[in-house]
């Protein structure tokens, strides 16, 4: 007990309530603080929808019996301090970061310190957890071979390589979330990244040119800082902390919530994963749960790309179930989860204790599970390849989604920003509209992006309307911020491509009464310009076919 609230039963440590149940094995709270004895554990409600569940050793059990579980009708404590209340919310609100291959600080125990594995990536990553600003999490699934059972997933003999990645960006305000799935068969360019070696130097590993992203972790020594800064590198975000699991993490942490609910448009039985379930929904945990999230052969078209819309699900799924009044009401589920999620971890120095997660988990909170977004980052077919195999970053879309989470756009609450930014703007240049289809404007690059002229002619011809845009090449001369020059009496085609490429009333040029013989306004992009579909102000706009999937929502696997 601490020593500050000795004799104090209302702010007793949260540690001290809980005694290992003999009969169970699992540790539970107890019933009062004076007590001894440990309460039986007894038949839960059936929340499974009558389907059977594997127990923690891996074989099936009735739906509905929770091993372990305090008597409905055996009261708690009505003393519960305030800070054990705070702590069990903690533990719902890190759902996501639970389960994405990370742990929720459900209890300030000084045993799940121990727990924790920790690497110190010096100045890549954040140093501790801000209360302000926008926060991103890198999380990093491995394919090490590590854990009873896994050695039929994964590479043999891999150092652990990133296999499965999610940005996890969290706004500001904390209002909003996005978690963008990163594909491991990106090809791109690695930086070199300063290590930390085990007797406290430091070694330089050398970058690498055009090479899949998972090897931004383990080749040649990399650590999870190569990763963080790669990321940073591809998206323009830096990236505060890091936190890694590998294969084992899956199977133990869906077990400690008692499985996760997923749903399959058809029958899945793949030989290669082993997946046997039914159409419809199933509740999986251990070893089902990890073939779930391995297999690629039984969805879509068996790309690594639909994989990773699985894994969302899945991930979702158990946002939703964590944050269920079925696990947070249950201290021994709890307990069980915290401790499995710590042992399975790896993080940053900046949040490597108990109390900075405990922190972190206080941030994520604030974001309501309907605000959170999944996506994967836009890609294309490599086209270095003729039978493509790995991805390159689509350069249009992949700017507009970067940019969304560089100004804190939600992708739940995008069209609203975009209204009320059109709003304002319309405010701002004030006067009537040409429809899209009558603009005619030539587009020059002033910029410092090859080939931003015909991308953004693109774009405005095929996403906005605009087919009497053309593209002019390179201006005569560099210019740093984008102007739009127009005759008197083009103000209205002005203002309405204003609208659409985000333009700041400074940016419009009118020219003098005698350019009227004009035959189109002419858009000179500068250096303020980040891509074709970015605004230069004001929110961007999600690009139009974007795949995503909100956290609050079910779905099912195709």
């Amino acid at each position: 007990m601490d020593e500050r609230s000795h004799g104090r039963a209302d702010e007793n440590d949260p540690a001290d309530q809980w005694v290992l149940n003999p009969r169970t094995g699992h540790y539970e709270l107890r019933p009062n603080h004076s007590g001894t004895e440990s309460p039986r554990p007894s038949r839960a409600p059936n929340r499974s929808g009558g389907r059977a569940e594997r127990d923690e050793s891996g074989g099936r059990r009735p739906a509905g019996r929770t091993p372990g579980a305090i008597p409905a009708g055996r009261s708690r404590t009505q003393r519960s301090s305030r800070r054990r209340k705070a702590l069990l919310w903690t533990g719902g609100v890190t759902a996501f970061v639970i389960v994405a291959g990370s742990a929720g600080a459900y209890a300030l125990y000084q045993k799940f310190n121990g727990n924790l594995n920790t690497v110190d990536v010096g100045d890549a990553g954040s140093k501790d957890v801000a209360s302000d600003g926008p926060l991103n999490v890198l999380v990093i699934g491995t394919d090490k071979r590590t854990g009873k059972g896994n050695e039929g997933y994964g590479d043999k003999g891999s150092t652990g390589h990133a296999d499965t990645n999610i940005l996890f960006h969290v706004s500001a305000d904390r209002t909003n979330a996005t978690a963008m799935s990163i594909p491991r068969d990106l090809m791109t360019d690695v930086p070199d990244c300063t290590t930390k070696q085990a007797d406290g130097s430091q070694k330089v590993i050398p970058g690498s040119q055009n090479v899949r992203f998972n090897v931004s972790l383990g080749q040649e020594g990399r650590d999870p800082g190569c990763t963080m800064r790669t990321v940073e590198k591809i998206t323009g975000l830096p990236v505060d902390h890091f936190m890694m699991v590998d294969f084992n993490a899956v199977k133990t942490l869906s077990t400690a919530v008692g499985g996760v609910t997923v749903c399959l448009d058809k029958a899945v039985k793949d030989p290669d994963s082993h997946l046997d379930l039914p159409a419809g929904e199933s509740t999986i945990e251990g070893e089902d749960a990890l073939a779930f999230v391995r297999t690629r052969h039984s969805f879509g078209n068996e790309s690594d790309l639909d994989r990773i819309k699985v894994q969302q699900q899945f991930i979702g799924s158990m946002i939703r179930r964590m944050k269920s009044d079925d696990t947070l009401t249950d201290p021994t589920k709890l307990f069980k989860l915290a401790d499995s999620a710590t042992k399975a971890l790896t993080v940053d120095s900046g949040i490597g204790s108990i109390k900075k997660l405990t922190s972190l988990a206080q941030e994520l909170k604030r974001t309501d599970t309907k605000n959170i977004t999944f996506l994967t980052m836009p890609v294309k077919d490599n086209p270095a390849e003729p039978t493509p195999v790995t991805v390159v970053v689509d350069p249009q879309k992949s700017q507009q989604v970067f940019s969304m989470m560089r100004s804190d756009t939600s992708l739940t609450e995008v069209k609203k920003k975009e209204q009320a930014t059109r709003s304002k703007q319309k405010t701002v240049l004030k006067g009537s509209r040409a429809e899209a289809a009558d603009i005619d404007v030539d587009v020059l690059n002033g910029g410092d992006i090859t080939g931003a002229a015909d991308a953004t002619v693109t774009w405005l011809q095929n996403q906005q309307g605009v087919p009497r845009s053309t593209n002019k090449g390179n201006a005569p001369a560099k210019i740093d911020s984008t102007t739009l020059a127009y005759a008197p009496g083009q103000a209205d085609q002005a203002r309405a491509l204003a609208d659409i490429m985000g333009l700041p009333a400074t940016a419009l040029k009118q020219g003098a009464a005698d350019d009227e013989g004009l035959q189109a306004m002419a858009l000179t992009l500068g250096a303020d310009f980040k891509g074709a579909g970015v605004p230069v102000t004001g929110p961007a706009k999600a690009p139009a076919d974007i795949q995503r999937a909100s956290a609050d929502k079910a779905e099912c696997a195709k």
